[in-house]
């Protein structure tokens, strides 16, 4: 039977809301917290060790391992980072992150995209898209952050993401896959004649694109064809196409 907690003062209470607007306590205890039956269900699915489970209504089946506790919405609501909160909210263990050397096959890259919504939403195409790899490079939202998490719906459990910096893309580059940079630029080449099979691509920021140093280590630069009076798409489509092209190059697998 689930315990019961009627007091914001709770020390459950008052870690998961620390763990919500805190990255730096988010590291120190190796957990993030997330909200909502899905998401819930995704990381229990995908094998991700659920701490305490916060809950009003229903409660939330097989999880023997977690603490699970029955409480208030009100509650739920106070110790939630999200602006609506749902009728669940839990901590989980942070999934392990790789580094450069775990990249295999597909790859995109994701250099200052600082937006969680943004970082999740291409991490949730990724999965849908059967890319490989997603790495961040520089000042990338934190993948595991709340609104990163629900803005993947769940697919950073899934997905594997890597972390590395400017000189790992050029140990990428050394150990022979192709880097393509998306830039608007003379020397960018329509991204349809251009093989993406088991290549990695890089997407900037919106607001500045990539940096120079990226893209020097880049083997060449590519363009999304579109109509003229459009300048540009903004990075989470942009990704999206790019990432389309990519899995176009793979078998599909349903």
């Amino acid at each position: 039977m689930a315990k019961t907690i009627t007091s914001r003062k709770n020390e459950k209470i008052m870690h998961i809301k620390k763990l919500g607007a805190s990255a730096a306590y988010r590291r120190e205890c190796g957990e993030t917290v997330c909200d909502g039956r899905k998401l819930l269900s995704e990381a229990a699915s995908h094998g991700i060790e659920i701490k305490t489970v916060l809950f009003c209504g229903e409660e939330p089946e097989g999880l023997v391992a977690a603490d699970v506790c029955m409480t208030p919405r009100e509650l739920i609501a106070s110790a939630s980072p999200m602006v609506t909160a749902q009728d669940v909210l839990f901590s989980c263990a942070i999934p392990e992150i790789g580094a450069e050397e775990d990249i295999a096959g597909s790859c995109i890259i994701l250099e200052n995209i600082q937006d969680p919504g943004n970082v999740g939403a291409m991490i949730r195409t990724a999965n849908a898209f059967s890319i490989d790899t997603v790495a961040l490079v520089g000042s990338c939202a934190d993948p595991f952050s709340p609104k990163t998490i629900r803005a993947s719906m769940g697919a950073v459990f899934r997905q594997k993401i890597v972390r590395t910096d400017i000189d790992g893309i050029k140990r990428l580059k050394n150990r022979g896959v192709a880097i393509y940079g998306a830039a608007l630029s003379e020397r960018s080449a329509d991204i349809r004649g251009v093989s993406l099979e088991n290549a990695a691509v890089v997407i900037g920021n919106e607001g500045g694109g990539l940096s120079e140093e990226m893209l020097g280590v880049c083997d060449g630069e590519i363009i999304i064809p579109m109509n003229a009076d459009c300048e540009s798409l903004n990075a989470g489509a942009a990704a999206a196409v790019i990432m389309w092209e990519m899995r176009r190059t793979k078998s599909y697998t349903g």
